[in-house]
């Protein structure tokens, strides 16, 4: 059975926002990080509409840091950004970074990846 892009598209259905920010601290601030990370997750993962909260390190480069975040609609994502809990933990984010942040937030398509 071929399928056309457009007959792919409208049957694709949005399941969740994904959120990932790359973060590259100073080397001498990744404790303070990661204190600050810790002392935050729950309340984050806590936050209405949250559904998951991980913070990934890079394998090769120590002092790159990554959240990857997913939350029930893009709404909700911007409701925590919006919060006063979000610009304080991210002021105090912003003063660890080596360099600025990237962001991307992202639509997740399916519910059941698969692996090829």
């Amino acid at each position: 059975m071929d399928n056309k892009p457009q007959d792919v598209l409208k049957h694709a259905t949005f399941v969740r926002m994904i959120r990932i920010v790359k973060m590259h601290f100073r080397p001498d601030a990744v404790a303070d990080f990661l204190i600050l990370f810790e002392a935050k997750k729950h309340r984050i993962a806590a936050f209405e509409g949250c559904q998951h909260v991980a913070l990934w390190r890079d394998k090769h480069c120590p002092d790159l840091f990554f959240t990857h975040s997913r939350w029930q609609s893009p709404e909700h994502l911007e409701a925590y950004r919006q919060s006063a809990f979000f610009r304080e933990t991210w002021a105090t984010t912003k003063t660890f970074f080596a360099q600025a942040p990237e962001a991307w937030s992202v639509e997740e398509m399916t519910d059941n990846p698969t692996s090829l």
